[in-house]
Parts: C-alpha cells; sequence; structure tokens
C-alpha cells in the first residue's frame, strides 16, 4: 500500500496530515534523487576499473543516510569568521582528557608491548606518540564508529559540498572490496573513517599495514594492524626517528614576537600553520630568553618552531618537524598538542 496516495484516507487532511504527506513526498524525492546519482557513481566506479561483481555487490546495499547528512552539517555549522577568538588550549576538552586517557594508554602498550617494540623498530614511531593517537581517534578502540562506510560516503557525495572528495573515498572503499576487503567490515564514522585508526578509504590503501601477519590488513579488529598502521601514517608524513615532537617553554615578558614571525605562506591549514613562528635552533631560542620549563627538552641543534596556544604571558612550546606529522593526521593545534602532552604522560 502506497502511504502517501492512502494516507488523506484516514485523516481529513488536517494540518498534520498536510505536513505528514508533505514530508513523506519530500523523503521519496530524495530518496530518488539520490538513487539517480547513486547510479551514475556505479558507472563511474566501473569506468575507473573497479569490478562488475564488486559493482553487483554493492549496488542494493547503499541508500540515502540523512542521519550522515544532519551531522555533517552540523559539524560544519560552527563560524568560518577568520577573526574569531581562538579559546584557550589551557582548561579545554582536550587538554582535560590527557590525564584520562594515559592509564589505559599504558594498559594497551603492556598487551601489545611485543608489537610495540618491533613496530618501534621498524618504522620509527614511538609507541607512546601511537598510543596517544590511538587514544584521540577511537578512545583506544572502544569506539571506532557504526556507519556503513559505502552508504556515508556516497551520501555526503551527493549532498555535493565536498562531492570530489567523497566521491573520491567511495571510489576507494570499492577498491578495498576488488582487492579483499569484506563488504561488511566497511564500518565507521559519518564521514567514512575507520576502524582503530580512523583512516579514510585511500589512507587505508596507501598505508594500512599487516602487522599481525594472517594476511589481511585488518584496521577494525587487529590492534597490532591498527598501532602499526598509525606508525605507518606517521612515517610517510615526514616522522624524524629518535626527535621529539616538542616541549613547553616560557617566554620572556620583553620577547619581541615580531622578529619571529614566520613569512611563508602555507598551502593548507591556513589558520593552523599562521600560529607558528619561523624556524630557528633550541640554541637560537634559547639565546632568544625561551627557555624550558620541564625535565623533557630538545637537542641545541634542533629546528623548532614557537606556538603559544594561549596567547602572551602563559605556557608556550618549541615543536619540531615531527609536529608537523601529528598535523598531517589532524590539522589542529589543539589535537597535535594533545597527542603530544598525551605521549609524554604515557611513557611517564
Amino acid at each position: 500500500m502506497n502511504f502517501i496516495k492512502t494516507l488523506p484516507r484516514f485523516c481529513a487532511l488536517s494540518a498534520m496530515c498536510m505536513i505528514l504527506i508533505s514530508g513523506s513526498a519530500a523523503s521519496a524525492q530524495d530518496d530518488q534523487s539520490f538513487a539517480t546519482y547513486f547510479a551514475t557513481l556505479l558507472e563511474k566506479a566501473k569506468d575507473q576499473g573497479i569490478t562488475e561483481s564488486t559493482i553487483e555487490q554493492v549496488r542494493p546495499s547503499v541508500s540515502l543516510n540523512t542521519t550522515a547528512l544532519r551531522i555533517e552539517r552540523r559539524a560544519r555549522g560552527g563560524s568560518t569568521d577568520p577573526n574569531r577568538r581562538i579559546p584557550p588550549f589551557t582548561g579545554s576538552d582536550e587538554q582535560r582528557a590527557i590525564i584520562g586517557k594515559a592509564r589505559p594508554g599504558r594498559a594497551v602498550y603492556q598487551r601489545l608491548q611485543s608489537q610495540f617494540s618491533q613496530i618501534e623498530r621498524d618504522i620509527g614511531v614511538p609507541s607512546s606518540i601511537i598510543l596517544a593517537i590511538y587514544g584521540k581517534e577511537s578512545n583506544f578502540g572502544s569506539y571506532t564508529g557504526n556507519f556503513d562506510t559505502l552508504g556515508a560516503l556516497a551520501s555526503l557525495a551527493y549532498e555535493g559540498r565536498r562531492r570530489a572528495l567523497f566521491e573520491k573515498e567511495f571510489l576507494a572503499a570499492l577498491r578495498m572490496i576488488d582487492r579483499g576487503t569484506p563488504r561488511n567490515s566497511l564500518k565507521g564514522s559519518f564521514a567514512g573513517a575507520m576502524g582503530k585508526p580512523q583512516f579514510l578509504p585511500s589512507v587505508y590503501l596507501r598505508l594500512a599495514v599487516d602487522a599481525d601477519g594472517d594476511g589481511q590488513k585488518d584496521i577494525w579488529n587487529s590492534e597490532a594492524d591498527a598501532m602499526a598502521s598509525i606508525a605507518n601514517y606517521l612515517k610517510n608524513a615526514g616522522w624524524k626517528r629518535g626527535q621529539r615532537w616538542g616541549m613547553a617553554v616560557a617566554v620572556p615578558s620583553t620577547f619581541d614576537r615580531s622578529s619571529v614571525r614566520s613569512t611563508a605562506v602555507p598551502q593548507r591549514c591556513p589558520r593552523v600553520f599562521a600560529r607558528h613562528s619561523k624556524w630557528l635552533t633550541v640554541a637560537e631560542w634559547r639565546a632568544l630568553g625561551v627557555v624550558p620549563v620541564s625535565a623533557r627538552t630538545l637537542a641545541d641543534d634542533e629546528l623548532a618552531t614557537l606556538l603559544e596556544p594561549d596567547f602572551e604571558g602563559k605556557t608556550a612550546y618549541l615543536l619540531t618537524g615531527n609536529y608537523r606529522a601529528i598535523l598531517d593526521y589532524n590539522c589542529s593545534n589543539f589535537y597535535a598538542l594533545s597527542v603530544g602532552l598525551l605521549s609524554d604522560e604515557i611513557a611517564s
């Protein structure tokens, strides 16, 4: 029985009935428009070499995910004013979460100590940094998302605001199926990030690792694979073996910030990198009166940039190239600082 056609028989076309009819009609129209778009997306997949068997497996299992669309719209609903005030890092949710996540991070390390030792030897990224990202991304695997990845990506591509990105990720997810990833494994966040490390499909294809040797790059169920994959991501982003991410410093009240202002033009995340100074060696920073405030320090010949997350008079940080590798994972100073500081807590 067609709900839209029969509903008027059961009411006197009250205002509420009219809203129901109108909403149902709009929903049906959205579903039809999505189905038309999805058919063209599958044609594009075919043109790009995705196998017919994968396409036919996927075709009946993907529908418009309005929940993913609502969350995405809400996530981008904040102010885009470039002059809006940046909230302080001190006292933020990111900072408060650090102490709470340190103990479970150490517990994961104890459970996977031999795997971490192997990862550090082979890839060169410290276990504490890997665990900090693991804690930030999925709360040590306790929440990896339950959205169907293909449905979420196709829906966000259909919405159109970032169609090129989400179409690319949808096609990458189909290639995962082509290469043996089970269709029902593709679960994750509303925006397509999957598994314990929250990799997008294109990142999975490039950087996921089979660390436990079972022939699968299983970032959903294998912690060994997930941890090695995070390390491989950071290595690919430029992580330098044996280098710290940064250190906390005190900046003198007489410091001339204009003398260290960076003139570089960021190619990405301009608001993030605009807050970083130019590069100087730690010895040069010391000569300017910028000194460490903890036992965790950098070598004098290390190059570092200065970041004052809470502006003048508060704790600042000298940051190495490895901090930039963390930013590659998530381009937010709050995120990268949280990862660095959480890694120090886990390692302590």
